[in-house]
């Protein structure tokens, strides 16, 4: 391992900063304040048990009814006659689908406490995204609409469908338009309600659009080979994949696809057969993508369209007119390496780009022709259904209603009020509609300019079907009754259509008796019912052609160009938004799992801001988290400035998603909103702009994770080049020098079973997903932005990111290199754009030798004959010597009773919310420590099913939370002391390596060591 490198959480940490140095010399978060103390601090004993989730605003009457009824519903049953198939405590599963992915909704008791990924779903593998994971949520909170509105007054049913129905009669004998606004529709049977409500009213018109919007890359296919799609790439194909601005492996497109795809050729099995792709990132802000990609190389916004004719031409052997270099020398001469890569790879190449310009996805277009993508990595006949939005349609809509010609519109998902970007442009022209119906759950930024809120059921409360990806359809059923007095949307279209069919349970039926269950081969009520257990059917896929590009690219080129030399505007920073992780487009900003998982790239939580290159910020005589004032697009707004490596210099990064103002008690006013800062060119929203940055001196801090927990120096990252890997796959796992163990106390055998844990640092992605997976599945409360900023988060997983300077410490500065070898020369450094991170999931590492142990005056926490760390929460003190005595600083004091006390009434604290919890975990009270159990609950259960079956238990027969939502596998769990098993192949691995093992704690988790594909001819 090269003692060179060097691997820093953060700048503060790097920089050795008086804040950080203070914080560190204190082992533990901040006390509670004395006063606090004496006043009782909110800790009151008053707040009953079963009021502990109220902070959030999320109800127990409703849901407690809901819970107890059969689905579907035809009669209320007493529990003292139980339901069939409602055995208590014991967990019942069902099948659904979120966002077109199949998954299984763990339920108990009646109430869904849980969404799994289901393990054969074509898109993810059983994976599933953080927001997936707190979906759940949504259903218990407690600011959803719980009856139909008019006018901001409740109303029942009846009188809303009269009033509906009598309009709809008015617009349609004056002639005048009707328009239904909706987010992407996937669903068939969905699709099929609104055809025939436009049958009825044929002056209806349907308008996807989404807020995040993909029309740049529908309208290019549209225009390159007459198919107005969205491709389905298969990143599993390509050897080499180029990107420029696309985050793949976050929020672009589908995700959680993307990653199982892009780890199958980076993992275990890829390395060992001494394979791996190369993925090289051209990006402004560094985002998820960009911090696994072998080669990063930081761009501005107005540099991409240059960059792709360059690469156009290199490719192709010809020269676009207008072409021109880049500013910076690097970049240029990569953009050449590139290419020759990519032609050496033809056949087995992608290049993908995240704008949402029309003239550059055409570029890209006929770049991806040449490399031969279309049929391999590029498949345009079996397309994407996920995003379908069509901009000008928005646009037009608008326009009409501002002229009055539009006398009813209808809102599905789909809040303009908030992510259009000209809100007010929204307002004026809803003021000349007669009718205003939104299906929202909230009464958001929409459903306020509206005159009948008609709220749609929650997800887990409906039937339908969905359609992500051409010929695989899947099926949505409930798991519980409306926890309010809520109908679906689609109803109150069939309704209001007067359609034959008003029961939206027998249309979806109807849909897929007559359409969809022959595609899986099944029919009648036995096809349906296997439908309903298998959650799918998946037609063949048609053979994907080969598709040439034709047309001429002079004046798409010269398009792109002018649109670049529009950005470049001479002294002004180039602004670039985007989606983050955790918030995405800003639908789910009153859940506060999401709102407090730490960003993985900034590890800021409850909070978004304008990054900066650290060059510009020192250049600007910033202050981290001073205020500033970005005004582009006519539009202002003040952000706390967030020192950002790997931020190209000259540019600032923006997250939408925030600043909404009627989300609910979460996430109202957490943020600010950046819609604002979109525009709309050549058709489509555009996510660039030229900007102003200007300092207030006002600070406002930012809660961040990362740098809450010191090693002290320590190495606890390992990583290595595939070309080092090739010629020794033990490189840099420090196998050859394994030092000597002592042990002082008698071991002990585990005749049984012995659980271990490996966690593939070269597949694990930092998405985050397993965090959230992780509270939910163990009752973590959420603290709060307040207390985040105290260290006091409470999370037992968390993935921290480290960076470190390329080129084995030699950080490039605008073509320059200074060594780091003492840390003074780090002050010399004047850019930190050209840097590596690695991420790295922590938690109690269940330490044959633990530390943590041996100092209990209580014996609260103590190893297990199966080789777990085990806390036993009725014996904990509250003493901390376990935390101080854990070097990986995985354990959590509760500092509150966060589940009863008043003061987190805003997060996680409610009547509804606690029948979100786990009934098999215990809820901590305050005053002990916490931490990963390792699911000893799933363990337990699966190991119970096993004894009653009278056989043993087999390997994989259960998952661990984290495990089971890791679309990347980057987590293996398991018995040991099964030489088959996974986990024992996984710890065999020449890349095994153990963290701190040189302490002789002897962890009980296994790391592998990190591969990047690089090559030192272009990292130079």
């Amino acid at each position: 391992m090269d003692s060179n490198k060097k691997y820093w959480k953060g700048l503060e940490e790097l920089n050795k900063t008086p804040e950080f140095v203070e914080k560190n010399k204190h082992e533990f978060a901040e006390p509670i304040p004395i006063e606090e103390i004496l006043s009782g601090g909110g800790l009151s004993s008053k707040t009953p048990r079963r009021d502990f989730l109220k902070a959030l605003g999320f109800g127990v009457g409703a849901v407690t009814l809901a819970a107890c009824q059969k689905v579907p519903v035809h009669k209320s049953i007493p529990y003292l006659i139980k339901p069939e198939e409602v055995t208590i405590g014991v967990a019942n599963y069902y099948s659904s689908t979120f966002e077109g992915s199949a998954i299984l909704v763990k339920t108990r008791d009646g109430r869904p406490i849980k969404v799994e990924g289901n393990p054969n779903d074509l898109l993810s593998k059983g994976g599933l995204s953080a927001s997936a994971q707190a979906s759940v949520l949504d259903l218990y909170d407690n600011s959803r609409v719980k009856d139909p509105k008019q006018n901001g007054s409740d109303t029942g049913w009846e009188q809303i469908d009269q009033f509906v129905k009598s309009q709809l009669a008015s617009v349609a004998a004056a002639g005048k338009k009707i328009r239904i606004i909706t987010s992407t529709v996937h669903s068939p049977s969905t699709q099929a309600v609104i055809a025939d409500f436009i049958t009825k009213y044929p002056t209806a018109k349907h308008t996807n659009y989404d807020a995040v919007s993909y029309t740049g890359i529908i309208q290019a296919n549209q225009n390159s080979f007459g198919k107005a799609v969205l491709p389905h790439y298969n990143f599993d194909k390509a050897d080499i994949i180029v990107s420029f601005g696309a985050d793949f492996l976050g929020t672009w497109i589908s995700g959680e696809e993307f990653t199982r795809q892009y780890v199958s050729n980076r993992n275990n099995k890829s390395l060992e057969a001494k394979k791996m792709s190369r993925h090289i990132q051209f990006e402004s802000g560094m985002s998820l993508t960009g911090t696994n990609a072998d080669v990063r190389m930081p761009i501005k916004p107005s540099e991409e369209g240059v960059a792709l004719v360059n690469l156009y031409n290199a490719i192709s052997g010809t020269t676009l007119p207008g072409s021109k270099k880049l500013a910076n020398a690097n970049t240029d001469k990569a953009i050449v390496l590139v290419a020759k890569e990519l032609v050496a790879a033809k056949g087995k190449a992608l290049v993908v780009a995240g704008s949402n310009d029309v003239a550059t996805q055409i570029l890209v277009n006929a770049i991806n022709s040449l490399l031969g993508s279309y049929g391999t990595t590029i498949d345009l006949d079996n397309p994407s259904r996920q995003y379908a939005g069509n901009d000008a349609e928005l646009v037009e809509f608008i326009n009409e209603a501002k002229r009055g010609e539009v006398g009813a519109v209808f809102f599905i998902d789909a809040n303009p009020a908030y992510d259009y970007y000209m809100a007010n442009d929204v307002k004026e022209a809803l003021k000349k509609v007669s009718l205003k119906v939104t299906f929202a759950d909230h009464v958001d930024e929409t459903a306020a300019l509206c005159n009948i809120v008609a709220p749609n059921h929650h997800y887990l409360e409906s039937w339908g079907d969905d359609s992500a990806i051409e010929g695989y359809y899947t099926v949505m059923q409930p798991t519980i009754n409306p926890v309010y007095n809520t109908r679906q949307a689609e109803t109150s279209l069939l309704i209001w259509s007067d359609n034959a069919v008003k029961d939206y349970y027998t249309y979806v039926r109807n849909n897929w008796n007559t359409n969809l269950l022959a595609k899986g081969g099944l029919t009648g009520q036995a096809g349906w019912e296997t439908l309903l257990q298998t959650g799918f059917v998946k037609v063949a896929d048609v053979a994907a052609g080969t598709y040439t590009f034709n047309k001429d690219l002079n004046a798409v080129a010269q398009t792109v160009l002018n649109n670049s030399a529009k950005l470049a505007d001479g002294g002004k920073v180039e602004l670039q938004m985007y989606q983050s992780v955790a918030m995405r487009d800003g639908k789910r900003a009153n859940n506060p799992w999401l709102q407090e998982l730490p960003d993985p790239v900034s590890k800021v939580t409850w909070d978004n801001f304008a990054a900066m290159a650290p060059a510009d910020i020192k250049k600007m005589g910033l202050d981290e988290f001073e205020v500033v004032i970005v005004e582009a697009n006519g539009h202002k707004l003040s952000l706390p400035v967030l020192s950002q490596p790997g931020q190209a210099p000259g540019t600032v990064s923006v997250a939408v998603g925030y600043g909404r103002t009627a989300a609910g008690l979460v996430g109202n006013n957490v943020g600010k909103n950046a819609y604002p800062f979109h525009s709309f060119r050549n058709g489509t929203f555009q996510t660039t702009a030229s900007a102003t940055v200007k300092a207030t001196g006002d600070i406002f801090p930012l809660s961040q994770t990362q740098t809450h927990h010191s090693y002290e120096g320590r190495t606890v990252i390992r990583e290595a080049s595939f070309k080092e890997y090739v010629k020794n796959p033990s490189v840099n796992s420090g196998k050859e020098g394994e030092h000597q163990t002592f042990s002082l106390w008698d071991e002990y055998e585990r005749p049984a079973y012995n659980w271990k844990m490996a966690i593939d640092l070269n597949a694990c992605t930092g998405c985050g997903a397993c965090v959230v997976a992780c509270s939910a599945e163990n009752n973590i409360p959420v603290v709060g932005k307040e207390e985040v900023g105290r260290r006091r988060e409470m999370h037992w997983i968390r993935i921290d990111r480290y960076y470190s300077f390329n080129q084995n410490g030699e950080a490039k500065v605008d073509g320059r290199s200074g060594k780091v070898t003492q840390e003074k020369e780090i002050d010399k450094l004047e850019n930190f754009d050209n840097v590596s991170v690695v991420h790295q999931p922590m938690l109690c590492q269940h330490c044959d030798h633990a530390p943590c142990e041996t100092v209990c005056p209580v014996l609260a926490t103590v190893h297990s004959s199966e080789g777990l760390n085990q806390m036993a929460y009725n014996r904990c003190v509250g003493t901390r010597y376990c935390a101080n005595n854990c070097p990986y600083k995985v354990r959590r004091f509760n500092w509150f009773n966060y589940w009863n006390d008043s003061r987190f009434d805003n997060y996680l604290n409610n009547e509804h919310t606690q029948l979100v919890l786990n009934p098999d975990v215990t809820t901590r009270f305050r005053g002990v420590m916490e931490k990963c159990s390792m699911c000893v609950q799933r363990i337990q259960a699966g190991k119970l099913k096993a004894k009653i079956e009278k056989r043993p238990l087999a390997d994989g027969e259960f998952k661990v939370a984290c495990q089971q939502t890791c679309s990347a596998n980057a987590i293996v769990f398991g018995n040991a002391n099964d030489p088959n098993s996974e986990i024992s192949k996984a710890l065999k691995s020449e890349r095994t390596y153990y963290v701190l093992e040189e302490l002789n704690v002897q962890p009980g988790i296994g790391y592998q060591v990190k591969v990047r594909n690089t090559s030192s001819e272009l990292q130079a």
